[in-house]
Order: C-alpha cells, then structure tokens, then sequence
C-alpha cells in the first residue's frame, strides 16, 4: 500500500522541527518507507509513504496525519494507491522501488 500525503501550509518545511515528528512516525506499525516531499514556493508539505497494509496505513493517516494537520492549522490531501497492482509494469521499466 502506497499513499501520497500533502499538507498545505503556511509554514515553510524549514520552520518546522521535523525531529519529534520523524521520531513519532516510527512508532506506527507497518510503515515500511517514507519520502519528504516539500513544494517550491508553496509551503506544501508531505511525502510518499510505504505500508504493509490498508488498515494500517489507516491508522497512520488518523492517529498522525491529521491531528498534525490541525496542530499547523493545515490542509491535508491524501491519495491511496495499489503498488502491487502495478507492480508488473513498473519491473517492467526496471523501477528501483522494486529491483531494490
């Protein structure tokens, strides 16, 4: 389970103290990879995440997503996605997500 997550904020990522928060995420079961994305000039936060399952990246997007939205008084957007059902495709162009 792959999911996108984006916070529009109006903070830039620099002003905030992502230690507490990496530390925080590492305590929710099943994630198995994260990517911070940061939009340029837009103060947009978020990133590319990795689960070994729906239900719990589930969980991640309720107990921590969202509160972390209010607490910055953000905008969150996030989109579910398959990586197993493309995951023939994507060995296909020799993907480094999968050939890894």
């Amino acid at each position: 389970m792959i999911f996108i997550a984006e916070y529009q904020v109006s903070i830039p990522f620099t002003e905030i103290n992502w230690e507490p928060i990496n530390l925080e995420m590492k305590k929710f079961p099943g994630l198995k990879s994260k990517t911070w994305l940061s939009g340029l000039n837009t103060h947009s936060v978020g990133g590319f995440y990795e689960f070994d399952s729906v239900e719990n990246a589930q969980n991640y997007i309720d107990g921590l997503l969202i509160p972390f939205a209010k607490q910055v008084n953000g905008n969150l957007s996030v989109k579910l996605f398959d990586g197993d059902g493309t995951k023939e495709t994507s060995l296909g162009m020799d993907s480094p997500f999968y050939n890894s």
